[in-house]
């Protein structure tokens, strides 16, 4: 009977571990193979421990049976084979198929591909941002702030063509777990990216499969025991077009341990009931916006622009050797959430070749090129702008406006508020212009686009012939400026830098002009 204690004490413990590191049941990850060295440990443990004498130990006259070590040979073999599986698999001698990791469409033309930035649909508002509104709600809620807390989650998806970002509720500790385990989380938080708007959304129903429970509603423990043999990757909170919450789990596979990941599905998971259903990368409903991992991406494209010339290539000619720039960010076009970031050669310190747009649903990934300034240095450029106020930049986002290029930031003082926007030409990050934010962001880009009037693109202005009724002058900042009523009561206001003719315009004079927006004194941005 006592040969079967130290098997029993291996059975109990290896299980509490399982049941606590959850490792997936797959030969080619890392943690499984942690599990099984794990288990030969502790048997080698308790084999010796019960080899020896329990009533007088001797250890002159103790002789451990040879057997019982055996296993420890395990070990080695086992971290031998994978360093070798690795190593045949790794770069040096399979630098095509790392390069291939993810397939990027080079063809991409910005003008064609890129809507005019829309700013009534453009999100301004970063997950910090986000985070404060989003506690700014929970606070109001007297009868659950005691209980949850607002999760850190905030997704940023498309729902019913307005982005938000969206955030559960999760249990505050482990006793409000066992007092609340029964409704379940009673709702989660929406925080529209464009307007602000924060809104608590009640569920009829509880969420009882979250990060945050215990025991086997755990997130991570219902999806390991549904799919034991899965390899899982980020969990992230989503709802469907009618507002019901889910939590999307992205399945991985990986070439030899924990190497070359790819992205085979999502499964996704209702907290309410559990039920939960695996999808291929095919299947996936649309309106999931997140089947793959922001920093998978990346990995995935830097192995792209890192071995696409070959192994010795990246190490030492380095001929067309490129990598993405630090930071990213998203944007929202055709009903799905794209993740943005720069490409810059590695011998580059400042500028970006173009960029990449990844569809976070499908993966689909296109290369931009267009050379300009990389991310920080405009974030710089434009912090130098106001740099007596010591305001900090965003990360840019990039948006298609004068149908070019164009990186947009918010600048926020040391409390996190937004006070200013500024607008930086990519291709040339000296051309900036920073406006209050309390002004709006429509304004913030007339004051862009009236800067550099010159180089305003027809397609985004509204071409008017006036009459005009009367035209004064005034002299603001050192700059003369024309202030113009039409015949229609309309009122305008222009630049001397605009036209030389300004001066000579008298009443009843009729002219062309261009503008962008209107407003009750609309900014002219160009005269024909």
């Amino acid at each position: 009977m006592k040969k079967f204690i130290p098997i029993l004490i291996e059975i109990i413990i290896m299980s509490l571990y399982y049941y606590i590191v959850l490792p997936p049941i797959n030969l080619s990850s890392m943690s499984f193979w942690s599990f099984i060295i794990s288990a030969i440990v502790l048997f080698i443990v308790l084999n010796a421990l019960f080899k020896l004498n329990t009533t007088v130990i001797n250890l002159r006259r103790f002789k451990p049976n040879k057997l019982s070590f055996a296993p420890i040979l395990l070990i080695p073999l086992i971290v031998v084979c994978i360093i070798l599986v690795n190593f045949i698999c790794s770069p040096l001698f399979n630098a095509s198929s790392y390069a291939k990791r993810i397939t990027v469409d080079e063809t991409g033309d910005f003008t064609k591909d890129i809507e005019l930035v829309d700013f009534n649909k453009l999100p301004l508002l970063d997950k910090y941002s986000s985070e404060k509104l989003g506690d700014r709600v929970m606070g109001q809620m007297s009868d659950l702030v005691s209980q949850y807390y607002v999760s850190d989650e905030y997704t940023q998806i498309n729902y019913n063509n307005d982005i938000i970002r969206v955030t559960p509720l999760e249990y505050a500790d482990i006793i409000k777990w066992f007092t609340n385990r029964n409704e379940g989380v009673k709702g989660y938080i929406t925080v529209n990216s464009v307007t602000g708007d924060a809104d608590l959304v009640r569920l009829d129903k509880g969420m009882k499969y979250m990060p945050s429970a215990h025991f086997n509603e755990k997130l991570d423990r219902k999806l390991r025991f549904s799919y034991p043999t899965e390899i899982f990757g980020e969990s992230d909170f989503e709802i469907d077009n009618d507002g019901n919450p889910y939590w999307i789990t992205t399945t991985l596979s990986y070439t030899g341990v924990g190497l070359k990941a790819k992205v085979t599905g999502v499964i996704i998971l209702d907290p309410i009931t559990g039920k939960s259903k695996k999808y291929d990368l095919k299947d996936i409903p649309t309106w999931v916006d997140n089947a793959f991992d922001a920093d998978l991406i990346i990995e995935q494209v830097d192995d792209w622009g890192t071995y696409r010339g070959g192994y010795f290539n990246s190490l030492f000619g380095q001929k067309n050797v490129v990598n993405t720039t630090d930071g990213y960010n998203y944007l929202a076009m055709n009903d799905d959430i794209y993740l943005y970031t720069g490409i810059t050669s590695v011998l580059a310190d400042e500028s970006n070749l173009g960029f990449i747009l990844t569809n976070m649903r499908t993966g689909h990934t296109v290369f931009y090129s267009v050379a300009g300034a990389e991310e920080y240095s405009a974030m710089a450029s434009a912090e130098g702008q106001v740099q007596q106020m010591n305001y900090e930049s965003t990360f840019p986002l990039l948006i298609n406006l004068n149908n070019k290029p164009t990186y947009l930031v918010s600048l926020k003082d040391a409390a996190g508020l937004v006070k200013m926007y500024g607008f930086v030409n990519v291709e040339d990050y000296q051309k900036v212009v920073v406006t209050d934010a309390s002004k709006g962001i429509l304004t913030a880009a007339q004051n862009y686009l009236e800067s550099y009037a010159d180089e305003v693109s027809e397609d985004i202005l509204t071409k008017k012939e006036i009459t005009i009724k009367k035209i004064t002058d005034a002299t603001k900042n050192g700059n003369t400026f024309y202030y113009i009523t039409d015949t229609d009561n309309n009122k305008y206001i222009a630049s001397i830098e605009l036209s030389d003719e300004l001066p000579f315009i008298n009443n009843n004079d009729k002219i062309t002009i261009g503008y962008y927006k209107e407003d009750k004194i609309i900014g002219i941005i160009k005269i024909y």
